[in-house]
């Protein structure tokens, strides 16, 4: 975000992540994005809405691991909303930061918000590669600086589990989160 107000462009933060669970972990990391969205000087606008929805598109994929056909389920619901959130407000490109993580598979990121463009005339999707040049390490400078949380996980509760597990086989600590705690407003 920095970098793109710093070139010129007009940017609104989006936050749609329903697929964050507990509750608790979606309020922290969505606070975050807010306050930093505040101190930028951008609009903020928050898909607080979306939690029984995404269950609904990722059901019948709970077992996928990560980077599976979940995970395309998960990217483009939020995408699309993505994409209507721009038509709704005029913006005629939008883009994620979903990519710039190691953990995800940027190509599959990219191939849902094309998925998601070519159903949504009238905006389009910038597949910006944030990792080029840089991005991540900077991703990694400006979240120390700004005293962000580490998310030990994707977000979901799927994620969380598989996580878990993994973390089981190799004799490491536990994230301890209750799922119970759905998310949502």
């Amino acid at each position: 975000m920095e970098a793109l107000l710093e070139a010129g462009v007009s940017v609104t933060l989006f936050f749609c992540n329903p697929n964050i669970h507990p509750r608790s972990e979606y309020l922290l990391r969505k606070d975050e994005n807010r306050r930093f969205a505040e101190k930028l000087g951008i609009p903020f606008v928050d898909a607080d809405d979306l939690f029984p929805p995404w269950f609904d598109a990722v059901a019948g994929l709970e077992k996928e691991p990560e980077r599976g056909q979940r995970c395309s389920a998960c990217f483009t619901f939020r995408l699309d909303a993505a994409a209507r959130c721009a038509l709704e407000h005029g913006i005629p490109v939008f883009a994620t930061t979903l990519g710039i993580s190691r953990w995800k598979d940027l190509a599959q990121v990219d191939a849902c918000g094309r998925q998601v463009a070519t159903r949504s005339p009238g905006v389009s999707y910038w597949d910006c590669n944030w990792r080029k040049g840089g991005g991540s390490q900077r991703m990694i400078e400006i979240s120390r600086r700004e005293g962000f949380y580490h998310q030990e996980y994707c977000g979901c509760r799927y994620s969380l589990e598989e996580t878990n597990r993994w973390r089981a086989e190799k004799g490491r600590e536990l994230i301890e989160r209750d799922l119970d705690e759905l998310g949502g407003s």
